[in-house]
């Protein structure tokens, strides 16, 4: 049996598992979005559970002829230990589009098959009467905006290595991703995901920190067709203008969904502002550098620890 096969019958046992051994054997920092772990995420004795609320907007053509605009704003609840955290998202979202793209995990994206473009890539077959029927707004192609529960997310992540003098802080993170966005809609695919990864943050001296995270996550397929499943990854740095205080900046990529489809390419700029042991701020911009990623994309947050 293939290794991913093996995960694919037995992923969900393994998601399972890992979030048990993350629930009784951990206690963690963690990170909302794109939120970077660093020395002042770490919990305090009193506050184990944290609240956030990071609403984000994202427009572009996800390599398509259409732009679609998303409006995402999760509410998640999270609870903190020392070696790990556990947490699930539930958010709203709002999308503007012909059907061209959806969200998937709240990353949006292009899911309609290669084929229902012409060669140029963006230029939409509306000679083909199956690729039609995926558009929301039918033959007429007209954009539609729908708004809704998202897909409910669920995370555990585990620190499995602590930072030492020339060891980086080593965390391995699991999620899955519930169905609960409406298919028809355009919110959502429809179908159930789950991935794992591993992340890894070292500091350089006072105040720089590294980061290299990557992982892969298995996509189920919606009803009318197949996707591809993603692996990912990101790279970047970050500076403490002050210990509470860190911008940082990193590059993105994820496999693309479709198949011959160019990879989803970014470089996100974030800031992270602790103002008390209870209160802290996050916010970024992004910029796409391929055309199945968002042309720009914006997200400010906060959250509450008790």
């Amino acid at each position: 049996m293939s290794i991913d096969m093996f995960l694919r019958r037995y992923g969900i046992v393994i998601v399972a598992v890992l979030g048990c051994i993350t629930t009784f054997h951990s206690e963690t920092l963690a990170a909302d979005g794109k939120e970077k772990i660093g020395p002042e995420q770490r919990p305090s004795a009193e506050r184990n559970w944290q609240i956030g609320f990071t609403p984000s907007y994202s427009s572009g053509n996800f390599g398509t002829g259409t732009t679609s605009e998303f409006v995402y704003v999760p509410v998640s609840i999270r609870r903190l230990f020392r070696d790990g955290d556990v947490s699930v998202v539930i958010p709203f979202v709002s999308v503007t589009s012909d059907g061209s793209a959806t969200l998937v995990g709240g990353q949006p994206t292009s899911t309609l098959p290669e084929d229902c473009f012409k060669k140029s890539g963006t230029e939409f077959r509306s000679d083909k009467p199956e690729c039609l029927a995926l558009l929301q707004g039918g033959a007429s192609g007209q954009k539609v905006t729908n708004s809704g529960l998202g897909d409910i997310i669920l995370r555990g992540r585990y620190y499995a290595v602590e930072e030492k003098e020339y060891v980086p802080l080593i965390a391995v993170t699991t999620r899955i991703k519930l169905p609960t966005a409406s298919e028809s809609k355009g919110l959502g695919t429809g179908a159930l995901d789950h991935g794992y990864g591993v992340e890894l943050s070292k500091m350089l001296g006072d105040k720089w920190i590294a980061f290299l995270d990557g992982g892969y996550n298995f996509i189920g397929d919606p009803d009318s067709r197949a996707l591809q499943n993603q692996y990912w990854f990101d790279v970047g740095g970050g500076h403490y203008l002050t210990k509470s205080f860190l911008v940082s900046v990193y590059y993105e990529e994820y496999r693309s969904l479709v198949a011959s489809r160019v990879n989803i390419r970014d470089v996100f700029c974030a800031f992270n502002y602790k103002m008390s042991d209870a209160v802290r701020f996050n916010g970024g911009v992004t910029v796409g550098l391929s055309n199945s990623a968002p042309d720009y994309g914006v997200s400010l947050g906060t959250s509450y620890r008790f």
